[in-house]
């Protein structure tokens, strides 16, 4: 999963505060054409944007336009000696989850993509793992894609979308995968794509990032304690990036529910507080305040550094973060790097 190396450094002294990153993200330096050469709604290309730089683009328009550290292992690791990061999760940027697209076209994007984390995986001298893509519109075929790239790829886990194609993660018919994920003891990470709400902002398109991302993995985060997915999976290892989001808010108002509601009550058997604290969450909070409000919903051992790297809109100094919402030195290993190597089985290894 990423070399024998990371496993046995200076992480099992006192804290270094050499974090391990959990969420960033990977874009190929170039994509496949659309297999059988149709065109198909969502198949994202590439334009060189200049020595540096490219731009996605889906469906004809400019999507983003993102830096070669993306794609060039070499670029990363100078980044992260920067930062103080020992080891990036490497997963996809979510528009190329391809949940959209006819669903055998998907499941070569994904796999391609998948294919390129591999790659930087290896390149990465053991300072990199995996967490792969799965084309979640098919069960089948994403259970197929677990087993690849857990088995032959060596990947820590995956990351899926807070929602697939409008229907939240909490909802059963996502049993069989969580089960699988569960099974193979594959990490899953959740990140916000094509939120809900988006007709309720007034202003740009980057609002979708800055305020529609946070209310869907929120929502998403809720689906799973009142769907009771940890009850029936007790022992999935399940993270939420930014923080999960809105979900933190939600917590006392869901908590009163429990309470006042016997309708509630009844599809939760523990409450919602103690759910929580089953959940991992990422530190992509932007603020030292809410970070301790995330320790103290969550639990010590259940907060994980993230940044969303190589992004413009990412947390540049995330162990100083970290250092700046927290004085204590255990603490401080667990939050930069002892509860991602947890979520991540890298211990189990």
């Amino acid at each position: 999963m990423g070399g024998e190396d990371i496993r046995t450094s200076s992480f099992k002294g006192g804290c270094n505060c050499r974090g391990i990153d959990v969420h960033c993200h990977v874009v190929p330096a170039r994509f496949p054409r659309v297999p059988g050469g149709a065109s198909i709604r969502g198949w994202p290309s590439i334009v060189a944007a200049d020595d540096c730089h490219a731009t996605v683009v889906i469906d004809e328009k400019p999507y983003r336009t993102v830096s070669d550290a993306c794609w060039i292992a070499e670029r990363r690791l100078t980044e992260m000696d920067r930062a103080g990061i020992e080891m990036q999760a490497l997963s996809p940027m979510p528009e190329l989850f391809g949940y959209w697209i006819d669903t055998g076209a998907a499941y070569d994007l994904v796999r391609y993509v998948n294919d390129s984390i591999a790659t930087l995986v290896a390149e990465g001298g053991g300072r990199f793992v995996g967490l792969g893509g799965l084309p979640l519109q098919d069960i089948e075929l994403s259970i197929k894609e677990l087993h690849r790239i857990v088995g032959e790829l060596g990947f820590s886990g995956v990351e899926i979308g807070s929602n697939i194609n409008g229907v939240v993660i909490g909802d059963p018919r996502f049993h069989p995968f969580f089960a699988e994920a569960e099974r193979l003891g594959a990490a899953v990470f959740v990140h916000a794509v094509r939120p809900a709400g988006m007709d309720r902002l007034v202003g740009p398109a980057p609002l979708q990032q800055v305020l529609g991302y946070p209310t869907d993995v929120g929502l998403a985060a809720a689906s799973v304690v009142t769907g009771g997915l940890l009850q029936t999976f007790p022992k999935l290892r399940i993270a939420f990036s930014h923080g999960a989001g809105t979900f933190a808010s939600l917590l006392p108002r869901l908590e009163q529910g429990y309470l006042a509601f016997p309708a509630v009550k009844d599809i939760m058997p523990e409450p919602p507080s103690a759910q929580a604290r089953r959940l991992y969450v990422d530190s992509l909070v932007f603020d030292a305040e809410t970070l301790r409000r995330l320790v103290a919903v969550f639990g010590e051992d259940r907060v994980l550094l993230g940044t969303d790297y190589p992004f413009n809109f990412r947390e540049k100094e995330p162990v100083a973060r970290i250092k700046e919402a927290f004085a204590d030195a255990s603490l401080l290993e667990r939050l930069t790097f002892a509860n991602a190597r947890a979520f991540l089985g890298l211990d189990e290894v």
